[in-house]
């Protein structure tokens, strides 16, 4: 290309971006009334520098931005979100409900070719990616609900704009949902979601799409929304590369026997057969299938609530949602969806410590001698560890577990 040429292709492109700082200029605008955040107007337009030099075109970028206003409601979510106050127990309930084992069981049965071949092409279990569609969406039944689903465009924008401590995961979102739209996978309007950019039946955030949706019906578009093998496929696609080992399960409910070391829970993965050798026992009578899997020990309730040998299949899960309760229920309610009981031993209905609590316990704790690491409300391995020093030696059981009757026994200085 001769220098002249090289100018004269610059120009055309800074002519371009003005176009579109025009265009913008002009959406803007023709809002009217109905716009009601002057300051999201400017954000937009210099939001498009960013988008451009990731590739966005100004097309794209027009399509998505016309006639956007920010949503009031996600603003809200952001900034303020109330704790987390159900118990286990009562998280499980509604996870893992009857109806939703029933509707689950209908779709199963529904959807047999398709679960047939996405078996066949990932080796991972139909009942767990159907579980996962349940816990997701109820079975897309939640894209149908107004009140609930969300423009994925509008909630990211609006994430990026004003979205507190989220405005950094919003940008990088939303730079990703353009490339969607871009690449001509859906539109605008069909783009929705949860208001935090989740999206479609089984909530995929955008750059979870980029990287593992596929086109599972084959029709040229990897739609999540639309077709449920796509949204499927890629749910059984996300969980393989997330190393699912096919032919096997999440984990198994135990019984722990009298005078078991709680300290083991949480600890390097050992054998089957090592814990077995311990004492260790699958509930209902029922015998481990491979002594040589490897599993760790997890006590999600310390040692009041049920005790689970997990495998590896376990982290797969928490890959999709990082948090012991969601995988927990999505594992039972695969278990439940192909014929399996209840668990044998119910979790305490005792509601989580909020942040507040969990730093008061940190800061009763340091006052005795136990290193949390600091008090910052996060129960980690080293708070994990302190707990589990102060247990024994005030003689309880050292399952290193954070609640309130722990907090309170703090709180009398026992």
């Amino acid at each position: 290309m001769s220098t002249e040429a090289y100018i004269a292709w610059v120009r055309m492109g800074l002519f371009r971006s003005l176009l579109v700082l025009v265009a913008i200029a002009a959406i803007a605008g023709s809002a009217g009334p109905a716009r009601a955040d002057a300051g999201f107007d400017q954000w937009v337009r210099s939001f498009w520098p960013t988008a451009r030099a990731a590739g966005i075109s100004a097309d794209t970028y027009n399509r998505a931005f016309a006639g956007l206003t920010p949503d009031a409601s996600v603003i809200e979510k952001a900034n303020y979100q109330p704790e987390f106050t159900k118990s286990v127990a009562d998280y499980l309930n509604a996870a893992v409900s009857e109806k939703r084992i029933a509707k689950g069981r209908e779709m199963l049965q529904r959807h047999s070719g398709i679960l047939d071949a996405i078996e066949a092409k990932t080796g991972v279990s139909r009942h767990v990616v159907v579980s996962i569609w349940g816990m997701e969406s109820y079975y897309g039944a939640v894209l149908d609900n107004p009140k609930i689903v969300k423009s994925t465009i509008r909630s990211l924008a609006t994430l990026a704009y004003k979205g507190g401590r989220r405005a950094k995961f919003g940008r990088q979102q939303l730079i990703a949902a353009l490339k969607i739209l871009q690449a001509g996978d859906v539109t605008p309007q069909a783009m929705v979601g949860s208001w935090a950019g989740a999206m479609g039946h089984t909530q995929f955030i955008p750059t979870t799409y980029l990287a593992y949706a596929v086109d599972f019906d084959g029709d040229g578009k990897r739609d999540i929304w639309g077709s449920i093998p796509d949204a499927l496929g890629s749910t059984a696609n996300y969980l393989r590369v997330s190393k699912w080992t096919p032919g096997k399960t999440w984990g198994y409910e135990v019984t722990l026997p009298p005078g078991f070391n709680y300290a083991l829970a949480d600890d390097t993965a050992r054998p089957i057969g090592d814990w077995a050798a311990m004492g260790v026992k699958r509930t209902f009578g029922r015998q481990f299938p491979r002594p040589a899997d490897r599993a760790t020990l997890l006590l999600p309730a310390g040692a009041s609530g049920p005790a689970f040998l997990m495998l590896p299949n376990f982290k797969s899960i928490l890959r999709y949602n990082n948090a012991n309760s969601y995988a927990i229920a999505v594992g039972h309610l695969a278990d439940r969806l192909a014929g399996g009981g209840p668990f044998a031993q119910g979790f305490p209905d005792e509601p989580p410590l909020n942040a507040a609590a969990k730093q008061e316990l940190q800061r009763l704790l340091s006052r005795s001698g136990f290193d949390t690491g600091g008090v910052d409300g996060r129960i980690g391995p080293r708070t994990r560890a302190a707990i589990r020093a102060y247990q024994t030696r005030s003689g309880l059981p050292a399952d290193g577990h954070a609640n309130l009757a722990l907090l309170q026994h703090l709180r009398r200085g026992g």
